[in-house]
Parts: C-alpha cells; sequence; structure tokens
C-alpha cells in the first residue's frame, strides 16, 4: 500500500479540518465556513466517506493532501511529511525527497541548534549566569525545558563547528541564517565564517506546527559591541517574521477552546503567561500584525484581545495590526493593566496573576478604546475640536466590515459628540473617498481571495442537472435518458453521462459506489465534486420540489443548445450562401425548422 493511502486511511479530513475551522454536521458530510476566502455564510463542506472537501464559494477542493497544500501554503512533498508525521507512519519511497530539500535541511539544523543551545544553557558552567538571569525572571526549569531555552557563550564560531561536525554543508548553515559569512571566507579550512549569535539567551522560534525556523537572541551582558538587545534569525526560505506567531504552536488549543486569542508584544510576556496557566497568549515579536499573521489565527479564533505599550510608539506599531485584524473581520479588544499593577503583561501576571486575569476579561472593545482616546483633552464646545474627533476615529469605524458594527459606533460617537448620524455618515463618505486604498505585496491565497474559475451557462446547468440526479435518482433518472446526447457533447460530463446510465442499467437503480466504479479515473474527482455539491444544494429539497427542478433545468439545457445549434446553422447558413452551394443551403434549413 503506497504512502499516502495509507495516510488517508488513519486519518480523518473532518477531523484534520477540524483543527482549522468549525465545521458542523449537514447529513452525511459537515460544512461550515471555507478557510480559504472570506464569507458571511458557509458554503465549504467536507466528506467523511470520500475523505474530500469542496467550496461551493471558491472552486476549491480536493482531498487530505490538497487541503494542508493549499491552507499552509506547502509542497505535496512537505504536506506528505506533515501528514505521515501526524499519522505516525514512517515515509519510505518519498522518504530521500523529503530529506534532499534544502527547506528540510534547514528545519533539520535548526531543530540541532535548539538542541544545543539548551543543553549548553542547563549542563554548562559557562551557562551559569543565564540560568541566574532567567530565575530573576521567575522562570521555572519545567518552563525553561518545555520552550527549549538555550544560551550560547561569547565565543566566535562554537555552534558552527558543532553543526559542521554533525555533517551539515558551510552553504546551509549560512542559509539557515546562523552562520555568518565573511567576504574573505575560505569554504575549504571553514575560515572566516562565524556564528551569529553569541553571548545571549537563546529563545526557538516556532511555526504553528511546532517545528524550529529561526532564533531570537537575547544578550546576557550589554557592550558597544553587542550589537542591540535582542537579535533575530534574518528572512531565510523557511523563517519570515511576518508569517510566524511566537507561541502559537502551544497555544492554538486552548485558543480554540476559549474562543479568544491574547495578544502581547514580547516573547518573555508569552513565556511568563503561560506558566501562570493562561496558555492562549501568543505575540508578533515586537511587528505589526500582517494579514498572513490575521489569517493563521483566525482559523483558530475571531477574538482578540490585546495588550500593547502604552507610549506613541507602541500605539502606532499595534494601530497598523488593528486595522488589517479589523479589515478582515477579528473582533478586537484592547488590554489595560490597571497602574501601579506592572509596566508589561510579564510584570503583571507575575505579581498579580488576578489582576491579569480581570484585564484580558474586561477588555475594552478596540471602537471605545478609539472614542475615549479621541476624546481626551478635547473641549466641545469648539467646533473644530469635534472635528479633529471625528477625523481621528472614522477612519477606524471604516475599517468594520459588518455594516451593523459599523452603524452602532457610528451612532455611538454621534452620541458623545452631538450632531445627527446623518452628519457623521457624510464624514465617513468623505473621509472613505480620501483615504488610499491598501496596497499588498501577497498572493491570492495569502489574501484570502481565490479566483473562481468562470463556467459557460452550459456547464452551470449540467452541473445542476447531474448533481439533483445524483441525489434523487429515482425521481429524476429518466429526465437523463430523454436528453439528447447531443446536448452533452462536447462538454466534461460526457464519461458521468455515460457511467449513469450504464449504472442505472446495471442495477436498476443508482448506487452512487457503482456508478463512481463506472467513471473514468480522470473524471472521479468531478464525481466526488458533484456528490458533495448535491448534498449541499439539494439535501432539504423535498423529491418532488427536485423532480420539477430537474424538468425546469433539462428545458433550459435543451432551449440554450438549440439556440447554440441555430447560430451554428446560421453561420453555415451564410457561408453556404456566399458560395451558392444550394444543396448544403437546403440540408441547413431543414435542420433549422427541425430546431423550432
Amino acid at each position: 500500500m503506497s504512502d499516502t493511502q495509507q495516510i488517508k486511511d488513519k486519518l480523518d479530513i473532518v477531523e484534520l479540518i477540524g483543527e482549522y475551522v468549525k465545521l458542523k454536521p449537514a447529513g452525511t458530510n459537515h460544512k461550515g465556513l471555507c478557510p480559504f476566502h472570506n464569507e458571511k455564510s458557509p458554503s465549504f463542506m467536507a466528506s467523511r466517506e470520500r475523505q474530500t472537501f469542496k467550496c461551493f464559494g471558491c472552486g476549491k477542493g480536493g482531498d487530505i493532501f490538497t487541503f494542508v497544500q493549499e491552507i499552509e501554503g506547502m509542497s505535496f512533498v512537505e504536506a506528505l511529511k506533515l501528514l505521515a508525521d501526524k499519522a505516525g507512519i514512517e515515509l519510505t519511497r518519498q522518504v530521500n525527497e523529503v530529506q534532499g530539500n534544502q527547506k528540510n535541511r534547514i528545519k533539520e539544523i535548526n531543530l540541532q541548534a535548539a538542541r544545543f543551545y539548551h543543553n549548553v544553557l542547563i549542563k554548562l558552567e559557562a551557562a551559569k549566569p543565564a540560568r541566574e538571569y532567567l530565575r530573576k525572571r521567575n522562570l521555572t526549569d519545567n518552563t525553561i525545558e518545555q520552550w527549549q531555552i538555550g544560551y550560547i557563550p561569547e565565543q566566535w564560531d562554537l555552534l558552527t563547528k558543532y553543526l559542521l561536525k554533525k555533517g551539515f554543508s558551510i552553504d546551509d548553515l549560512v542559509a539557515s541564517g546562523l552562520t555568518i559569512k565573511r567576504d574573505n571566507a575560505n569554504p575549504k579550512t571553514y575560515r572566516g565564517f562565524y556564528d551569529r549569535f553569541r553571548g545571549r539567551i537563546m529563545f526557538p522560534i516556532r511555526d504553528v506546527h511546532g517545528g524550529v525556523v529561526g532564533f531570537t537572541g537575547r544578550v546576557l551582558v550589554e557592550t558597544e559591541k553587542s550589537g542591540g538587545k535582542y537579535v533575530n534569525t534574518p528572512q531565510t526560505i523557511v523563517y519570515d517574521k511576518s508569517r510566524i506567531v511566537f507561541g502559537l504552536d502551544k497555544a492554538k488549543q486552548a485558543i480554540r477552546k476559549q474562543d479568544r486569542i491574547v495578544m502581547v508584544e514580547g516573547q518573555m510576556d508569552v513565556i511568563a503567561c503561560h506558566q501562570a496557566g493562561f496558555t492562549n497568549v501568543v505575540a508578533t515579536s515586537g511587528t505589526a500584525l500582517t494579514e498572513f499573521q490575521v489569517k493563521i489565527l483566525k482559523r483558530y479564533s475571531a477574538n482578540m484581545n490585546m495588550a500593547f505599550d502604552a507610549d506613541d510608539a507602541g500605539q502606532a506599531a499595534a494601530k497598523r495590526g488593528i486595522a488589517v485584524a479589523l479589515e478582515k473581520g477579528m473582533h478586537m479588544k484592547v488590554i489595560q493593566i490597571p497602574e501601579g499593577k506592572g509596566a508589561d503583561p510579564d510584570e503583571c501576571v507575575s505579581q498579580y496573576p488576578d489582576v491579569w486575569q480581570q484585564a484580558v476579561d474586561n477588555a475594552t472593545d478596540i471602537m471605545q478604546w478609539y472614542i475615549d482616546k479621541a476624546f481626551k483633552n478635547k473641549d466641545l464646545t469648539k467646533p473644530r475640536d469635534k472635528q479633529s474627533i471625528v477625523d481621528e476615529v472614522l477612519p477606524d469605524i471604516n475599517l468594520l466590515p459588518y455594516a451593523v458594527e459599523k452603524d452602532h459606533w457610528m451612532g455611538e460617537l454621534a452620541s458623545r459628540i452631538g450632531v445627527d448620524i446623518q452628519i457623521l455618515r457624510q464624514d465617513a463618505r468623505r473621509i472613505a473617498s480620501q483615504t488610499p486604498q491598501r496596497k499588498v505585496n501577497q498572493s491570492p491565497q495569502e489574501e484570502g481571495t481565490i479566483q473562481k474559475e468562470k463556467k459557460t451557462r452550459l456547464e452551470q446547468l449540467l452541473e445542476q442537472f447531474f448533481a439533483l440526479t445524483l441525489q434523487y435518482p429515482s425521481e429524476t433518472m429518466q429526465l437523463i435518458y430523454d436528453l439528447p446526447d447531443q446536448v452533452i457533447d462536447g462538454t466534461s460530463y460526457i464519461p458521468l453521462y455515460e457511467a449513469l446510465k450504464t449504472s442505472y442499467t446495471q442495477g436498476s437503480s443508482l448506487d452512487s459506489a457503482l456508478v463512481r466504479a463506472n467513471v473514468p479515473a480522470a473524471s472521479q474527482a468531478q464525481f466526488d465534486n458533484l456528490l458533495l455539491q448535491a448534498e449541499w444544494e439539494f439535501a432539504e429539497m423535498s423529491k418532488e420540489k427536485a423532480l420539477e427542478q430537474a424538468k425546469q433545468i433539462q428545458a433550459q439545457l435543451l432551449d440554450l443548445w438549440k439556440k447554440q445549434k441555430r447560430q451554428t446553422i446560421q453561420t453555415a447558413l451564410a457561408q453556404a450562401e456566399k458560395a451558392g452551394d444550394q444543396d448544403a443551403i437546403s440540408k441547413l434549413l431543414q435542420q433549422f425548422q427541425s430546431l423550432s
């Protein structure tokens, strides 16, 4: 049995997709909101029986491997390895290809580096100052182990030499970002290559699946040559800071269970919160939220409570990310730590865990926070101050994608400022017309908008016709026989059309397994998609209504086919008349009249 078939037999596609999007039973299938594009009404369906999925909104569909490739942006080989790990299957034929991929080699380098750093921290005498620092930060041995925190002494090439001895190439070490190459470096003697991280406490950065993709190094003793308190892995083929949410691999289940993301700024904030039992906490590691990060987070919850620095720079950085999240439909709140109860989440949760819990539970809606902030130090007797408040808050209200929510905050602002809401709506239109559209340098998949392949009217009608037939075969099968073969000629539905007639003849009733057995391999995906569509669109329809609709579609198919046939005949007639071919003209006229 092939690796792919073993994985399909071991894993349940509904459970796997359920890790990314909430699904509810719908007959024999499960449905929910599509994870590939923004939608308000569910158009996504997964079938446990057929181990397939289909979205009738954006057109995406396939099997368990297709889903992982699409949702994670992986190659087939990467998806294969991920699913094999989940299924507990050791790959055979493809394993050499997996190991030979540079992306996977760099992930292995990072994994070995994380182990090295961690062992140095817990075992070597040289790491004693680092252990003392972490104790002062109130981190327990269990937390240090859980997060695999490490240390690297102030030596030039300690890690590089270690990894070279492990058999990794110098080119891959440089590509991983762990080793830096000087201009005069000699790859034969390894002279001129040195460690990026030296004299630092090391925090592994993991992707959502727990794979180590990079590191943050916090300097232990700051000097003029330290190069900054924090140094991060540069962008590599496995690490892009705009795509990584720190701590999500450990927080995702708690986020899903609590239906709430708590977003903080620093990695120590995340670790301290998890140690105190607040396990739904993540961070973007000092960068503003990006669209890709929002997309990942929204798989687990659409509710986010955010804590950020109170200074202007911290608020400005947070606001850029908040704008992205609001546009994508996230429900945002602001966590405000009471004065005197800690300068940041790390300090607050370590000393006042109950206060932190209350601050999270009582977080202020982001729009309320924006409005309250805008009213500070303003004199409402002055028209210019009123306008200043409006100009500050309305652009944020305009970001909201939902009309009811937008109208609520428009009314709140109008009430507090003392103007008619219609006046604000005029200003909102003015501001919207003056606000340039944000440009996003991302692929359609990352942006969450997938171009749906356009279908002809004939294809749309045939799709509905066959879906109805599969859902209600005894009521509609005769209509298949009554449909002239010429209507389907030249379309992709010919193999299915023949398989339906053959199966019905063989069994005197329509069995989906029998039909699938008669469908050529190249058309089986089409058949599976139609079964899902049949369940999605027509499962709750009465048999009488199904027959009536099938008859209407059959009539539309015949009318459309006749119209297209007449156009073809008219074109041929014009050519025959131009050539003076009387026999051809006579035959074409007869054909035209037969279609009337």
